[in-house]
C-alpha cells in the first residue's frame, strides 16, 4: 500500500481544521471548545519548533564549520565561495522582502479580520511590540553590540536572541578547525553525532504536523472566521514561487553569464537531473550526491572545488528558505495589521540571512529558522498557522532555488580559480 506523503497530510490537516472550525461556529460554545480544547494542542506543535530551534542551529553550524578541517581552505577558495554564497543570500532575502512589499498579499485580510486576530493574540503582539520601542530606543550600534553574548548559557535560553547562538556556533566551528585534527576529533563526532539526533527529533516533529496544522487552524478560522484569510493566503503563494522563479531563471542564469561567460540555458540543463532530485525530495543533502555529480562530469567543475564548495553550500546557502522566510514573516505581519519599519525589514534581513545559515537540507527544517526570524523581528509565531498547510508544495520549489545556487557558486569559484574545464554535454 501506498505511503501518504507528508505535505498531503498536512493539507489534509488544514482542510478538517478548516471544516471543523466552520462547523463549531454554528453551535453555542463551540468556538470555546475549540479555544479550551483543539488550541491548546496547536500551541503545543508550536512550542516543539521553538524547542528545537537552537539546537538544531548549534548542530548544524557547528558540524558545517568543522567540517572545514583547515582553516587555510577559508582564504582563497572558501573565501571567495562564503562571499558569493553571502551575497546571493542577501539578494534573495532583498528580493523576497520587495515581491511581499509590492504584493502586500496580508492586506487583503479585511480588518474586522485583523482585529479578530489583534484580539486574539493581542497580548503576545503587544509584549513584541514593547520589546521593539525598547530596541528602537538603544544605541545606533546596540544590535551589533547584542550579537556577542556574555553569557551563552543565557543566550540558549531564549529564542529571541538567537544571533547570539548563531555567533556562538561560528565562533565554535572556527576554533575547531584551528586545532590539530586529532585534539578535537571527540568533540566534532559529539557534534555530528548530535546533528543527526537533532534531524531525527525533526522528522519526529514533522510526523504530528498534520494534528499541529488541523488544530492551529481550527482555532484561527474559529477565532477570526473570515474568507479573506484563504485569498491572502493565495496571494502568498503565488509571491514566494515568482520569487524563487526569479532566482532560478533569471538571478543564477545571469551570474553564469558574467562571470562564466556559458550559455545559462546550457548550464539549467546540465545541472537539470540535481534540480529534479531536489524538487522531488525537498532536501539539499539527499540531492548532493547527484549535484556534485552534475557539476563535475556535466558542467566541468574539478573535484577539487566541489567536494569543498558544494557540501558547505548543501550546509548554509539556503537562498530559497531565505526568499520564503522574508516573504512569510511580512506577510504574517500584514495579517496582524502590523506595519514594520525599514529597520525591522532590514533586521529580517539580517536574520534571515544567518538563520539560513543554520538551516538544515532536510525538509521543512526552514519552518524551524522561521520562528527565529518572527520572534527577532517582534511578529506573533501564531501567524505560523496561516502558512503551515502550503509549507510543503512551496518547499519543494525553494529547495530548486537552494541547489541551483549551490551549483552556480561552485561553477563561478572553480572560473575565478582555473579549475572550469570546458563543458561536457
Amino acid at each position: 500500500m501506498k505511503r501518504i506523503p507528508l505535505y498531503v497530510k498536512i493539507i489534509g490537516g488544514m482542510l478538517l481544521g478548516v471544516l471543523f472550525a466552520v462547523a463549531a461556529i454554528q453551535f453555542d460554545g463551540g468556538v470555546k471548545f475549540t479555544k479550551d480544547w483543539i488550541k491548546p494542542f496547536g500551541n503545543m506543535f508550536i512550542n516543539l519548533l521553538k524547542l528545537i530551534a537552537v539546537p538544531l542551529i548549534l548542530a548544524s553550524l557547528v558540524k558545517g564549520v568543522s567540517d572545514l578541517k583547515d582553516i587555510s581552505k577559508l582564504s582563497k577558495m572558501g573565501l571567495r565561495a562564503i562571499t558569493f554564497y553571502l551575497f546571493t543570500t542577501v539578494f534573495a532575502v532583498s528580493l523576497g522582502l520587495a515581491a511581499v512589499n509590492i504584493v502586500k498579499p496580508g492586506k487583503s485580510i479585511t480588518e474586522e479580520t485583523r482585529t479578530a486576530m489583534l484580539t486574539t493574540y493581542g497580548d503576545q503582539a503587544n509584549e513584541k511590540s514593547a520589546e521593539a520601542h525598547k530596541q528602537k530606543d538603544s544605541g545606533p550600534l546596540k544590535s551589533l553590540e547584542d550579537i556577542i553574548p556574555e553569557n551563552i548559557i543565557a543566550a540558549t535560553s531564549s529564542n529571541k536572541m538567537m544571533l547570539q547562538v548563531i555567533f556562538f556556533a561560528l565562533f565554535l566551528g572556527i576554533a575547531m578547525i584551528t586545532l590539530p585534527e586529532k585534539k578535537v576529533k571527540p568533540f566534532k563526532d559529539f557534534f555530528d553525532s548530535f546533528n543527526d539526533i537533532i534531524l531525527r527529533m525533526i522528522d519526529l516533529i514533522m510526523k504530528g504536523a498534520p494534528f499541529g496544522v488541523f488544530a492551529l487552524m481550527a482555532a484561527l478560522v474559529a477565532e477570526s472566521p473570515s474568507m479573506d484569510i484563504f485569498k491572502a493566503l493565495g496571494a502568498y503563494a503565488l509571491t514566494v514561487i515568482a520569487g524563487l522563479l526569479i532566482l532560478i531563471f533569471v538571478f543564477y542564469p545571469t551570474l553564469i553569464y558574467l562571470f562564466t561567460k556559458r550559455d545559462p540555458r546550457k548550464f539549467l540543463k546540465q545541472i537539470s537531473p540535481a534540480q529534479l532530485l531536489a524538487f522531488s525530495t525537498s532536501s539539499s543533502a539527499a540531492t548532493l550526491p547527484v549535484t556534485m555529480d552534475v557539476v563535475e562530469n556535466r558542467v566541468g567543475v574539478d573535484n577539487e572545488v566541489t567536494s569543498f564548495v558544494l557540501p558547505i553550500g548543501a550546509t548554509v546557502n539556503m537562498d530559497g528558505t531565505s526568499l520564503y522566510q522574508a516573504v512569510a514573516a511580512v506577510f504574517i505581519a500584514q495579517a496582524f495589521g502590523m506595519d514594520l519599519s525599514l529597520m525591522a525589514q532590514l533586521g529580517i534581513i539580517v536574520t534571515a540571512t544567518l538563520a539560513s545559515i543554520g538551516s538544515a537540507a532536510v525538509p521543512s527544517a526552514g519552518m524551524v529558522m522561521l520562528v527565529i526570524v518572527l520572534a527577532q523581528a517582534g511578529i506573533p509565531e501564531a501567524g505560523l498557522a496561516l502558512i503551515f498547510a502550503i509549507d510543503r508544495p512551496l518547499d519543494m520549489v525553494r529547495t530548486v532555488a537552494n541547489v541551483t545556487s549551490d551549483c552556480t557558486v561552485a561553477t563561478i569559484i572553480a572560473k575565478s580559480i582555473n579549475k572550469l574545464e570546458d563543458p561536457k554535454d
